[in-house]
């Protein structure tokens, strides 16, 4: 399981249980869109169930049982990550939905709920292209903690991360030797592969695309670390 999406014992305790009788407030949130899902309540036994499994559970308090999203419709959400709030007493779920989370059958309980994969420009290119890097984002996540047997990004987790970081040593080498003597369509796939394979050393570190774009927000607007100052 990624680091993002664990929480030690200590912060599972650290968690304001008491605030709504032993609930939590479990946002739930499109891993790859970042659009959000549905609010659920967890108990300490859903969230554990949720980390444990890998399957977004939930307290149900009409049902008063432990309630497994998808359990009935198949329309389960794998758990990417999850992190808590300032004042622990809420949790953000980010997730791979697998079909429909409203059981109205829509993608979101929400249904004017924000989609940055709907945000593209006149030609759907460049937020389409972002949207399905966080798709992929997300489903190496769910290969490095379920492990299938014959992926390929199985075999390269197994490998561990100096075997990864060699690849994408590889891969950069290989993507500028294309930029220089090769077509566009070379240059293309091997930028790909370098993008693919530096996702999955990021996962392989417990970390994930969104914390190199996290950085690169951070660092816009602001100077170059080598560029002069004006004057």
């Amino acid at each position: 399981m990624p680091a993002s999406a664990s929480l030690t014992p200590r912060q599972i305790d650290a968690l304001d249980w008491d605030k709504q009788d032993g609930l939590i407030p479990a946002v739930v949130q499109d891993a790859a869109s970042l659009r959000v899902l549905m609010l659920g309540y967890m108990d300490r036994a859903a969230l554990r169930v949720t980390l444990d499994s890998g399957h977004v559970t939930f307290y149900s308090r009409s049902k008063q049982r432990l309630w497994t999203k998808g359990e009935t419709s198949g329309n389960f959400l794998d758990l990417v990550s999850i992190e808590t709030d300032c004042d622990r007493d809420t949790l953000l779920v980010r997730a791979q939905p697998h079909g429909p989370t409203c059981h109205l059958g829509r993608d979101s309980c929400f249904p004017n709920a924000p989609d940055v994969s709907g945000l593209a420009g006149a030609s759907g290119a460049p937020d389409d292209a972002l949207a399905f890097l966080g798709e992929l984002d997300a489903l190496i996540a769910i290969r490095e903690r379920e492990r299938p047997q014959g992926s390929y990004t199985t075999a390269l987790f197994d490998k561990g991360v100096r075997s990864i970081a060699q690849k994408v040593g590889e891969e950069g080498v290989e993507t500028a030797l294309a930029a220089v003597a090769q077509d566009d369509a070379a240059l293309c796939g091997e930028a790909a592969d370098l993008l693919f394979h530096l996702q999955v050393l990021l996962r392989a570190r417990g970390l994930s695309l969104g914390d190199a774009v996290a950085v690169l927000r951070e660092r816009h607007g602001k100077p170059h670390r080598g560029s002069q100052p004006a004057g």
